[in-house]
């Protein structure tokens, strides 16, 4: 049994694209700033999942993605072992790092 990685992930299904979407579970639920405007943004369930993947789940996934969307330390940390993100290829939402992934095809 592959050991939990405490990530969530989801994978959308848009027309050609495949969208994983993937966060430390312990963000669900939370409103992160954005700005100097008192906006925020929900880290919702709807988008990132709820179901806890194995790491080998999340880089399969990964794997396959169009797009992916990384918000946490952890799930980060997982795609840089993995080879999807590099060292500086990370921001922060809200305080939280986070990084978007576009597979470009020709």
């Amino acid at each position: 049994m592959a050991e939990s990685s405490g990530v969530v992930m989801r994978v959308h299904r848009v027309r050609a694209e495949f969208v994983v979407a993937a966060c430390d579970a312990e963000l669900l639920g939370r409103d992160l700033p954005v700005g100097t405007a008192g906006r925020t943004v929900r880290v919702s369930q709807q988008f990132y999942g709820e179901r806890v993947v194995s790491k080998e789940e999340l880089l399969w996934a990964l794997e396959r993605a169009t797009i992916a969307n990384l918000l946490g330390e952890r799930v980060l940390r997982l795609a840089r072992e993995g080879g999807f993100v590099g060292p500086d290829g990370t921001g922060h939402l809200g305080g939280v790092p986070h990084a978007e992934i576009f597979a470009m095809h020709d």
